[in-house]
């Protein structure tokens, strides 16, 4: 029971119950059923990048480009669907995650390969892809009318009730759990992340460790490109602009720590939703939701103040225990 009192996870799923039974008082019908899977469906594309931006944390790197390439993923598949109404769907989702995939790819390989720090190589890919874009579209956009019924269709599809959107979002947390958990690469970001020079002598390949990190990031980035321009069937130049915020916040107060080697799938799943529930929560309450910013910087300094405050006891325990055995 201890344990389980100071999981973060457990902490953040009663926040967000707490919460919703907040809202609930004084708005029943925000905790109906159908406005949950809305709520959950709203949250679904911040779930995605967050999964793949917890990969890159776990290593000690951090990826500001998310939502660029997000943008550009999603303006090249939108104007590859004006161009050719009648490509499948399934060939589209391909596309998108292979760009996706490739761009990541660059961030991974100009980390790993020229060992330039994570954030200054994400800033500068950030602002490359978002020129991409203008160059591509000539800063024009890309509406609804434009795009095929089938491209704008599949994300809004429904099963047993629940858009395929939210699936997708549920279909990627099952899949990452089990990379993280089962898989070699999974430990092996736990261990680059955890100490990054015990790692190279047990064998690991820092540098190809956080470069898969990056790509997983990038293709699940490019994935949300076209589910989020098919959704809300527009693409510009500007879209998801400053969203990479979000997607940090939801990792930092998911428990995931950014001097890498500590988080989970759980934790990035409640992080993603704690801020879902708070944006679609503000207007119900009548705050202006761009305040939505203002909340995610300051859940990020307090989530970062508390795993500094947790690891600062951890070691005054060390500490204790060794002056005592002396």
């Amino acid at each position: 029971m201890t344990a389980l009192l100071k999981s973060r996870e457990a902490i953040l799923l009663a926040a967000i119950l707490a919460l919703l039974a907040l809202i609930a008082a004084r708005f029943p019908g925000f905790v109906a059923p159908s406005n949950l899977v809305r709520v959950f469906t709203d949250t679904s594309p911040l779930i995605i990048l967050a999964l793949g931006q917890m990969c890159v944390i776990l290593t000690r790197c951090i990826d500001l480009s998310v939502a660029a390439n997000l943008a550009l993923t999603g303006m090249v598949v939108a104007m590859l669907n004006t161009a050719a109404p009648d490509l499948p769907v399934a060939a589209t989702l391909a596309v998108a995650l292979a760009l996706g995939a490739v761009l990541g790819a660059i961030n991974g390989v100009l980390v790993w390969k020229l060992d330039i720090p994570p954030i200054v190589v994400t800033l500068g890919t950030m602002t490359i892809f978002r020129g991409l874009i203008f160059l591509l579209s000539n800063g024009k956009w890309i509406n609804a009318h434009e795009m095929s019924a089938s491209f704008t269709g599949f994300p809004r599809a429904e099963i047993l009730g629940v858009p395929m959107l939210a699936w997708i979002a549920i279909a990627a947390v099952l899949l990452l759990a089990v990379v993280i958990a089962r898989t070699p690469l999974g430990r092996a970001f736990y261990a680059v992340g955890g100490n990054p020079h015990a790692a190279v002598y047990t064998g690991l390949n820092v540098g190809r460790t956080q470069f898969f990190a990056f790509m997983i990031s990038g293709a699940l980035a490019g994935l949300t490109g076209y589910l989020w321009v098919a959704r809300y069937s527009v693409a510009y130049v500007d879209i998801a602009g400053g969203f990479e915020l979000e997607v940090v916040a939801a990792c930092v107060i998911g428990g995931i720590s950014i001097m890498g080697g500590i988080g989970s799938v759980g934790g990035a799943l409640l992080g993603a939703l704690f801020l879902g529930v708070v944006k679609n929560a503000l207007p119900v309450v009548d705050i202006s939701p761009f305040w939505q910013l203002a909340i995610s910087g300051s859940a990020i300094i307090i989530a970062v103040a508390f795993n500094a405050q947790s690891s600062r006891g951890r070691g005054r325990v060390i500490l204790r225990r060794a002056e005592h055995r002396t």
